[in-house]
């Protein structure tokens, strides 16, 4: 009678073990990651306190760009060349093409077609001046941006800024990440 042996039979092929299977699971999360990160959301870090308080130093922001139209009290991401040493800056949209803004500087207040903004995210009201005098009409495809701590803030009260072209916006804030006590949505 032949002897038979039990043998573990594997599939042929020099790509069938399980180190394969593991590299080829990192290696899907890591292209379904870069496809996010590059086509749908990014994370920028705050650099300063000019959004103060609304975002502090270091705060890491989750921002997108996807079907994205700039609207007023919007946080949003810029990078126009020139300015801040070409990096990204964070500013909030207080008006948009074809509005009027006006900056009562006695007063610390800031007005869009005539009326006051209420502005409960603010540091302090707005006493520091650009060198931009007011009132100013935003063309249209531009937005004007300013800082929440409107008087440690360089923004389009400068002309080094001033109107910003919508298509340098990089994306708006959707959400703080991190510090994870900050995690959450801003406004």
């Amino acid at each position: 009678m032949p002897e038979t042996s039990e043998k573990t039979v594997r599939p042929e092929g020099r790509f069938q073990s399980e180190w394969f299977s593991w590299g080829e699971s990192l290696l899907t999360v890591l292209i379904f990651f870069v496809v996010v990160f590059t086509f749908l959301v990014r994370l920028i870090g705050v650099d300063g306190s000019s959004m103060f308080p609304t975002l502090e130093d270091h705060n890491i922001m989750l921002v997108s760009n996807l079907n994205y139209h700039p609207e007023k009290g919007d946080i949003v991401v810029l990078n126009k060349a020139g300015f801040w040493n070409d990096q990204p800056i964070v500013k909030r949209i207080i008006a948009t093409g074809g509005d009027t803004i006006d900056i009562d500087f006695s007063t610390g207040t800031v007005s869009v077609n005539g009326e006051a903004l209420d502005e409960p995210y603010i540091a302090e009201l707005t006493a520091r001046e650009g060198d931009m005098a007011f009132p100013q009409t935003v063309p249209e495809g531009s937005i004007f941006v300013m800082g929440d701590n409107r008087n440690a803030s360089t923004d389009s009260r400068w002309t080094s800024l001033g109107m910003v072209d919508e298509r340098y916006i990089l994306g708006h804030v959707l959400s703080v990440i991190y510090p994870f006590n900050k995690f959450g949505a801003v406004s």
